[in-house]
């Protein structure tokens, strides 16, 4: 049995980004996930924050182009590696990505628009009249 499969809840560093390779289009996405932990020595707490590259295809990169910086986020999809040759250094690069299969938008939903006060005089029923 094998199983490759990874799950991050993060924030986008940037807008989505639409792109096109071999006439196909998609969507990537740079999520930033953050873990901590004690410093034995010194005590104090140390942050660490790792960028992950998402790729979006088909359907599902409509989404993901609407999605913007600061976007709470959780993201499902396998890692995978490709290599390409880098045009600077000219020569092979390994980049590992995670291609996404499903999103989930994790920020509140917004309000629709102020609450109507208590001492409001508005009736329907004098208004259809």
């Amino acid at each position: 049995m094998y199983q490759n499969k990874v799950n991050l809840i993060g924030f986008l560093g940037s807008d989505a980004e639409v792109r096109t390779a071999n006439n196909h289009s998609f969507t990537t996405l740079s999520v930033a996930t953050k873990s901590s932990y004690k410093d034995k020595k010194s005590g104090k707490y140390v942050s660490h924050t790792e960028w992950h590259r998402c790729v979006v295809f088909g359907k599902l990169s409509e989404f993901a182009k609407t999605l913007t910086k600061g976007a709470h986020i959780q993201v499902e999809g396998e890692l995978r590696s490709r290599e390409y040759t880098s045009k600077k250094a000219d020569a092979k690069q390994r980049i590992w990505e995670i291609r996404v299969n499903s999103i989930l938008k994790l920020d509140r939903a917004e309000k629709a628009g102020p609450e109507e006060t208590a001492g409001d005089d508005f009736n329907p029923e004098e208004e259809a009249a």
